[in-house]
């Protein structure tokens, strides 16, 4: 259970990055029915204010000691260095050893893997610096093309938007949907993405002048019951067809179909986790239509069945 989460920052911190897990946990959320979460900002020293990126000094009221009492242990972008202080590899590894999650946003990676505890573990980075990972930590097993890796207690996020896709996940995985959903509502962020959904692809930039698709993805998220064609949904983003498919690939990693399939995957793992609904009616609250839809679907993005996901992440009634 997640109760108190800690940022670790160093010279060279980025504020953005320091931003997104600030956004993530350090937001009283309480009115909108999150748990509450104890947030620390820790340094090495106590109230010594630390440089960042962008000419900003940034002054942790906690020191390293604090990471004690951390269920979460989180690592922002920091500029990368040759030599990182010794003592905060060592309050990194203990918080590992000791149980907590650690989890890293883009250049972070690269303290966990200095700490050593990337050995033999899937991770990534964002994908400009993975050349440099590779060459620096040959035994950690990274992957360039994914948004985040979650190795239970260690998650790994490439750029920016990638570290809020990850701490929104660590949100879901420890406090359940709920929780992640009406924090992503109050930032205002696109809906879930896989954590293997590839981090760069290769597009031209659309030639299109229109507002961000959130708008009509937020409203296909409100009728997933319903059928969706790209002709349709290109209707309602006044878009050509064509220009719509460039978009929604730019803005989403993605095609529509995959898309909706994910969120429709996304919403049934949710009701699993907090409804007894069975899965027929899990099934058509999600627009698959049956329950055999359902189960196909569920195991190809998912890996389990229905039933073995729910036996395994379901929160027990009120």
């Amino acid at each position: 259970m997640l109760k108190t989460a800690a940022a670790l920052l160093i010279d060279g911190v980025e504020p953005f990055e320091f931003g997104v897990v600030c956004e993530v946990f350090g937001v009283d959320r309480t009115d909108d029915g999150v748990p509450p979460i104890e947030f620390l900002v820790c340094g090495e020293r106590a109230g010594e204010p630390l440089r960042s990126g962008v000419g900003v000094l940034i002054t942790p009221e906690y020191g390293l000691d604090a990471l004690d009492d951390a269920d979460l242990v989180t690592l922002p972008a920091a500029k990368i260095r040759d030599d990182y202080p010794p003592a905060v590899l060592q309050a990194i590894w203990d918080a590992s050893a000791r149980g907590a999650t650690v989890l890293t946003v883009c250049s972070g990676a690269f303290l966990l893997g200095a700490a050593g505890l990337l050995d033999g573990r899937r991770c990534t980075t964002h994908w400009r610096h993975v050349d440099e990972f590779r060459q620096r930590f040959p035994k950690a097993k990274v992957d360039r093309d994914v948004l985040f890796v979650d190795e239970g207690d260690l998650i790994t996020s490439a750029g920016t938007a990638a570290g809020i896709d990850a701490c929104l996940h660590f949100v879901r995985r420890e406090l359940g949907s709920a929780a992640a959903n009406a924090i992503a509502r109050r930032m205002v962020v696109p809906p879930q993405r896989e954590g293997g959904q590839q981090q760069f692809i290769e597009l031209p930039i659309p030639e299109c002048t229109a507002d961000s698709l959130q708008p009509m993805l937020t409203w296909v998220m409100d009728h997933l019951t319903e059928e969706h064609t790209v002709t349709a949904l290109a209707r309602r983003a006044s878009m050509s067809e064509r220009t719509f498919a460039r978009r929604f690939a730019a803005e989403t990693g993605t095609t529509p179909h995959r898309w909706l399939t994910i969120q429709r995957v996304l919403h049934a793992r949710a009701l699993l986790e907090d409804t007894q609904l069975g899965i027929e009616k899990i099934a058509h609250r999600c627009g698959f239509g049956t329950a055999a839809l359902l189960r196909h679907h569920f195991h190809k993005i998912v890996g389990v069945s229905p039933a073995d996901y729910r036996r395994t992440f379901a929160h027990p009634p009120a």
